[in-house]
């Protein structure tokens, strides 16, 4: 069995794109969040600053032709209880009584995260901006990995800033080997000893396959061997095995970390979620509302009750929702039509609030795609609205289980700080 993934094109192109295929990606949406198209310095240029990615690592949609996968080597596959993801059937909830959030003015870990770099600010700026951050009450600094900065250089200019954890969330399992990999978080724990937390996902076929002419394929395994191979790593082993998914002969780590960092995986569905909780130190969630982490949570949870709980959360501040609803439109049809989100959200139990969504998107009709997202939708994924309604809507991921949110805040602001000033911790 195949699907394949289809290739998003704007539905409305904005005037001043610099592309040729009037391509609109998670790129797109960031760049023209919050600002006139029209006006100077829309465009990405020349000028230092990075337009980042309003999300993590992978799914984005850009110009590149349709790869065919079997459904055996997508992210994060079926689940093993038996429930068929694609049948559209909703995943169960959690057991009445269940406990699975915790009151943050008591309980919580006390972490808030920010996604690093900020929106519209010289990456030169960064570890003045860090210092700010931790100012500001910030705990965390979470990086990304796709088009723009890679998910490393941003975290070691933060290095510097002593009162901040930093992670990733995620780089990929495959675009560095497993000897490059093991070396770039043992520096990193070097640069901040007890602070780095490397995050691992299988990122996607479009970033994996055709921008790094890498075979994706088998990620469940990749991410087991990856993780089982850098905890041996870490601890200094000399290492010559053939893995199920790669062949290490005869390495070592150099440079033997002090505090082996942290590892956690990103996942969508219940196999990669348990395996989370089983091999990892904690999950790193994107893309669903504070009621999702009812049903995510307990398949980490039975194998790790201490596990810790990440999660990008996408912040758009605004006074006015009619005009904030399409643009955040946009971001929900660039990841939610890829095919491993798609299957995420039809496990959550969304076919009936989607399904119109996906088959117009299918018949490649971008403008129905996008009128065809309901409100309620827009409204449980993405936190936005006036800063004491985003701070409200935070406030409810940690309710409901994350220990570390980590806010991307959408809105393109020269100033970023003012917005995460605002909005950061109580």
């Amino acid at each position: 069995m195949t699907d394949t993934l289809h290739v998003g094109y704007c539905a409305t192109p904005v005037t001043g794109c610099s592309t040729t295929c009037q391509e609109w990606s998670t790129s797109c949406i960031r760049r023209y969040a919050g600002r006139d198209p029209k006006a100077p310095g829309s465009i990405a240029a020349d000028d230092g600053r990075i337009r980042r990615l309003p999300g993590s690592d992978a799914n984005v949609l850009r110009d590149t032709p349709p790869v065919t996968r079997t459904t055996s080597d997508q992210s994060d596959e079926s689940d093993r209880a038996g429930r068929t993801p694609s049948g559209g059937q909703g995943a169960s909830p959690a057991p009445a009584g269940t406990v699975t959030g915790q009151d943050p003015a008591s309980s919580g870990t006390g972490r808030w995260g920010m996604t690093i770099p900020l929106a519209d600010a010289p990456l030169t700026d960064l570890p003045a901006l860090c210092g700010r951050l931790a100012d500001a009450g910030y705990t965390d600094v979470w990086s990304s990995e796709a088009t723009t900065t890679d998910g490393i250089v941003p975290l070691a200019l933060a290095a510097g800033e002593p009162r901040l954890r930093l992670g990733s969330a995620i780089v990929s399992a495959y675009t560095r080997g497993p000897a490059l990999l093991a070396q770039t978080a043992a520096t990193m724990a070097a640069a901040a000893p007890g602070r780095f937390v490397l995050g691992l996902g299988t990122s996607s076929d479009v970033i994996v396959s055709n921008w790094n002419s890498i075979p994706f394929s088998r990620p469940c395994q990749r991410m087991l061997d990856t993780v089982r191979f850098l905890r041996r790593a870490f601890a200094g082993e000399k290492i010559s095995e053939e893995f199920p998914s790669f062949t290490v002969r005869g390495f070592r780590l150099g440079v033997v970390p002090s505090a082996p960092p942290k590892i956690m995986v990103a996942a969508l569905r219940p196999r990669m979620l348990e395996f989370a909780g089983r091999e990892a130190d904690g999950v790193i969630l994107n893309w669903l509302s504070p009621a999702d982490c009812d049903t995510v949570l307990p398949h980490v949870r039975e194998h790790n009750s201490d596990a810790e709980v990440v999660a990008r959360i996408f912040v758009y501040v605004h006074d006015d929702p009619a005009a904030a609803r399409p643009l955040l439109r946009k971001m929900i049809a660039a990841y939610l039509t890829v095919p491993v989100y798609r299957e995420f959200h039809l496990w959550l139990g969304r076919q009936a609030a989607l399904e119109g969504m996906w088959s117009a998107w299918a018949a490649g009709d971008r403008k129905a795609a996008l009128a065809a997202i309901p409100d309620e939708v827009v409204d449980e994924l993405i936190v936005h609205g006036t800063v004491e309604q985003c701070r409200a809507g935070l406030r409810r991921y940690v309710e409901h289980g994350v220990t570390t949110p980590v806010l991307s805040i959408v809105n393109g602001d020269p100033n970023p700080m003012d917005l995460a000033s605002a909005l950061a911790a109580d």
